[in-house]
């Protein structure tokens, strides 16, 4: 029997799904792929206890999503619910066919590994409370592993429903109310010339069915023919390959906004006119700059590696408040929750891998949702005179910046990371010129003072890895170097730390 835990990768399922790399076999067949679909059906009968049930699915361009999409449609039709196939979709219209008027599907299985390789695959679940959560999928999979009779060896057939174009209509409609435009309502993109970058993923339909009924010039867009091979550039907007590509588009085309998109659009990027890259920080900040223009005084929530200069201009040039928590979007999207939940109005929450996730859509992490925001200022902005590169006139950005990712070789690597913690924590608290946050709920970071050269530095656990990711930030000319080196006198004591990567940068 298939052991289904391996799978599990925080809130999603994450596996190999065919051949191709040496050394990784395939671990999520159609097989699988079936059971957790039907298992699904029961964890969410057992929730709920109604008669009838009705499901979606969708994919994105991976070679294997069309044989694991037929697998999830089997598992979902073999108990007897319906079941709709949407084709080639974005995760975050998976969720939103749960919500959405006319369609209010009780669960839906989006088919996606985001930017992995091509032989990875997985699954993402959606109800219309949201995504699911890791414990959650844990019950999924005790249920999958539980009943072997799950499993019916047959094949069934869904209804095609062009879904995304009605997703798509539902973004038109957003941006139009939001610009308003009384002249032009029902082409407030004209004159601007905005261009996608799909990266071969799902996203090239907010080209087609977005931006281009709104008037927008897209023809200088890029990559948005669907192949699993992704033969032009890893679909993510922290890859540098991919932002040099959309750089030079948006330059080329003589663009007004360019727009990347992770594999299934949940990630989102941009690049201004002058090709810019607006990512990490600078994505963070835009959105802030918007959303605390909307909602002053909010508190903008962030993952763990965000800068000081970040933190520095949402608080003192915005008038928000930043709550920098761990990394992992679905961490970042729960503290803005609790945060809400407490009385702390909260309306973004985002990560600078570019997951971010409004209040006003339910918490969705949507990349598209987000250039919507954007697109709207921007043609706002246009009325003023101004480009929307001018709200981020006012944000610094460190001289020096570099992450080393740091391999752990012993074999019990969560206890043996976890003290190099906590030995770093009390090592800090007694060196001069350390100053450890007072507010950190992630690994340790530590600021330096104007003696030691001034910056900073977070050290924490990967989130699933066997690895510490190491994040240094500094506004002196080689202040990444001094700091890895003092780091790497500390740190060389701990035999099970791969410290090649700081070791071959400091010499």
């Amino acid at each position: 029997m298939p052991d289904y835990k391996k799978l599990q990768n925080g809130s999603d399922i994450r596996g190999i799904a065919i051949e191709g790399v040496a050394n990784e076999s395939v671990n999520l067949t159609p097989q699988i792929v079936e059971k957790l679909a039907c298992a699904f059906c029961q964890w969410l009968k057992n929730k709920t206890d109604k008669k009838t049930y009705k499901f979606s699915v969708g994919c994105d361009s991976r070679l294997s999503g069309e044989e694991l999409k037929q697998s999830v449609i089997n598992g979902i039709a073999s108990k007897g619910y319906e079941i709709s196939d949407f084709g080639l979709a974005s995760t975050p219209a998976m969720f939103m066919s749960t919500v959405l008027e006319g369609h209010n599907y009780d669960g839906a299985i989006m088919i996606t590994a985001s930017h992995l390789p091509f032989n990875r695959n997985g699954l993402k679940f959606f109800t219309r409370s949201g995504g699911l959560e890791k414990q959650e999928i844990s019950e999924i999979i005790e249920i999958a592993e539980s009943n072997e009779s799950l499993y019916i060896d047959s094949r069934f057939n869904a209804k095609s429903v062009d879904f995304m174009s009605d997703y798509s209509a539902y973004l038109v409609e957003k941006i139009r109310i939001g610009i308003n435009d009384k002249e032009n309502y029902n082409k407030p993109l004209s004159g601007f010339k905005t261009i996608v970058d799909a990266g071969n993923g799902a996203g090239g339909f907010f080209a087609k069915k977005v931006l281009e009924p709104l008037g927008a010039n897209t023809s200088g867009s890029q990559f948005l023919e669907p192949d699993g091979n992704f033969p032009n550039h890893i679909p993510n907007p922290e890859d540098k390959l991919a932002m040099q590509s959309i750089s030079k588009a948006t330059i080329d085309f003589g663009a007004d906004l360019g727009i990347i998109f992770d594999t299934d659009v949940d990630r989102a990027g941009a690049v201004d006119k002058n090709g810019k890259e607006i990512n990490r920080n600078r994505i963070i900040a835009l959105l802030s700059s918007i959303v605390l223009e909307e909602h002053p005084g909010s508190a903008i929530v962030t993952d763990s590696i965000t800068s000081d200069e970040l933190a520095d201009f949402i608080e003192n040039k915005l008038g928000g408040v930043h709550h920098r928590y761990k990394r992992g979007y679905k961490n970042v999207i729960n503290e803005a929750i609790r945060l809400n939940n407490e009385g702390k109005e909260t309306h973004l929450a985002i990560e600078t891998s570019g997951h971010g996730a409004l209040k006003e859509n339910y918490f969705l992490d949507d990349g598209a949702y987000l250039m919507a925001k954007i697109l709207i200022k921007m043609a706002n902005l246009r009325k003023q005179g101004k480009t929307i590169d001018a709200l981020l006139s006012q944000l610094k950005e460190p001289l020096e910046a570099k992450e080393f990712r740091l391999n752990i070789t012993d074999i019990e690597f969560k206890p043996y990371g976890n003290n190099i913690i906590e030995q770093l924590k009390a090592f800090s608290n007694i060196q001069e010129g350390f100053l450890p946050a007072k507010e950190n709920y992630e690994g340790i970071r530590v600021s330096l003072s104007k003696e030691l050269g001034g910056g900073w530095f977070l050290l924490r656990m990967s989130l699933h890895d066997p690895l510490m990711p190491l994040n240094i930030e500094s506004n002196t000319l080689s202040g990444v170097k001094s700091i890895a080196k003092m780091l790497y006198e500390f740190l060389k004591q701990f035999k099970g730390l791969d410290l090649g990567g700081i070791e071959s940068y400091i010499k």
